[in-house]
């Protein structure tokens, strides 16, 4: 017996009727290939000849053929498939006296229903051999789980074009709200006022690379503007931490000191006063109310987080994703070389970016090319570590630049900071002078930016 007819024998979900009246309506009018090859697959049919069948007619399709009897059963010999098709004889029998097919959409419907039908116990049957065989930790045979039904429900969600009517009919408010600057979304504050003003914040759906030579301050921005994003009284957004370098309780106390403005190396020494107790004690409740969650899994893959994310947005909802740093994360499979598994990962990045329109800041290193430029030590986009596909999947590129760093005699240039926006899909690049204040591990405003709009307002 055929692979494809085993589903039958075992009484797996089929409808073997509604998929030779799908074959049938496309003999009758090619034009019916085109309406069922939207929603499903050569692999969605149950029967392993309606599979060669309706590969053989999108193979027609493909080379711009028509899709009719005689040509069919060409391409059936020329495969060396007619026999294993019953022959001649059952391709005539599809579209024989058959009637024109006025709802083939909802026989469509019923072949792709039974076929996720079929999927999901086929999932659900491995997953039982993988925990009953117990080779894997526990955890990794959830995460598969969940990623194998996940793509189970992007296969049936295929979205159809939209026209501009449709797209501002959908659109929140209508026509009016969708030509009114000030109705239309915005990003999300990062509290940094001139940055904000560059980027309208940080957006849905969006994979923001923020990139700097080691101990430039890219963790510390990114806390900063975490922080920013889960414990303002008008944002209070969820925001997930991935830190792959630092512990959880690192993380916390660096959030905790920025925020207080208390010398990290004072408070590890214990030497505070009464004041900075205070100033602690009110920041550490701060963000205890806050919604942010952060995970120290050394060497978590893409797969991992996909499923963290999935449960927190159906659980808080999410605001923010910060991931630090891309080169520490580990790409599931074989891969040639590091940069072919860089590139598998900036990829999948932006792609989970935009399935849980979410903003996904990502951390990365920068290659030594700064520091051997003679002369001119400023970050460029070729400087990013072991992948161009950064670059290419990333829909905004920030640099941190601190001059002072290279030229630590400069009392001058001591605490100034450059976030420079190399490239930026929707708006223009440029750069954002800052305040980096070492000993708390906190970016600030200007003071002159601060003049002219409060840090405090979220709004863009």
């Amino acid at each position: 017996m055929a692979t494809g007819d085993i589903a039958l024998e075992r009484g797996l979900p089929a409808n073997v009727e509604a998929e030779r009246l799908i074959l049938g309506a496309i003999l009758t009018d090619e034009s019916a290939f085109l309406q069922a090859a939207a929603t499903i697959d050569v692999e969605d049919f149950s029967l392993e000849k309606h599979r060669r069948i309706f590969a053989r007619m999108r193979d027609l399709n493909e080379r711009g053929r028509k899709i009719e009897r005689l040509a069919l059963i060409e391409e059936l010999k020329k495969n060396g498939q007619l026999e294993s098709v019953d022959g001649i004889g059952y391709i005539v029998s599809l579209d024989e006296g058959m009637p024109p097919l006025f709802n083939l959409e909802g026989y469509v419907r019923i072949v792709k229903d039974k076929a996720t039908l079929r999927q999901m116990i086929a999932s659900a049957q491995s997953l039982i051999d993988r925990c009953i065989l117990g080779m894997e930790d526990a955890d990794e045979i959830l995460a598969t789980a969940e990623e194998s039904l996940l793509k189970l429900g992007d296969d049936r969600d295929r979205s159809a074009l939209s026209n501009p009517r449709q797209i501002i009919e959908e659109f929140q408010g209508g026509l009016n709200a969708f030509l009114d600057p000030s109705r239309r979304l915005k990003g999300v504050s990062t509290g940094f006022v001139k940055f904000d003003e560059m980027t309208s914040g940080l957006h849905e759906g969006e994979l923001i690379i923020l990139a700097a030579r080691p101990s430039m301050g890219k963790t510390a921005l990114a806390l900063n503007m975490a922080q920013h994003i889960a414990t303002h009284p008008s944002l209070r957004k969820t925001v997930a931490v991935f830190s792959l370098e630092m512990s959880k309780e690192a993380l916390l106390t660096r959030m905790i000191c920025a925020a207080a403005r208390v010398d990290q190396q004072k408070f590890r020494a214990g030497f505070l006063n009464k004041d900075e107790r205070r100033r602690l004690q009110m920041a550490a409740a701060d963000l205890v109310e806050a919604p942010l969650f952060i995970d120290d899994t050394a060497g978590i893959n893409l797969m991992d987080i996909h499923a963290k994310l999935r449960r927190l947005k159906a659980e808080h909802g999410l605001g923010l994703v910060v991931i630090d740093y891309l080169q520490l994360m580990s790409g599931r499979g074989r891969f040639e070389n590091r940069v072919q598994e860089v590139s598998h990962l900036s990829r999948g990045l932006k792609m989970l970016a935009k399935e849980l329109s979410v903003p996904m800041l990502v951390l990365s290193q920068l290659s030594r090319a700064p520091e051997t430029r003679p002369g001119d030590h400023v970050p460029q986009l070729s400087d990013l570590r072991e992948s161009g596909s950064i670059e290419q999947d990333a829909d905004l590129v920030g640099f941190i630049y601190r001059e002072e760093y290279y030229k630590p005699d400069r009392e001058d240039l001591r605490g100034l900071a450059d976030l420079i926006v190399a490239k930026q899909r929707n708006g223009p690049i440029g750069k954002v002078k800052l305040v980096f204040l070492k000993e708390f591990t906190k970016f600030e405003n200007m003071a002159a930016d601060l003049g002219q709009e409060s840090v405090e307002d979220p709004a863009i």
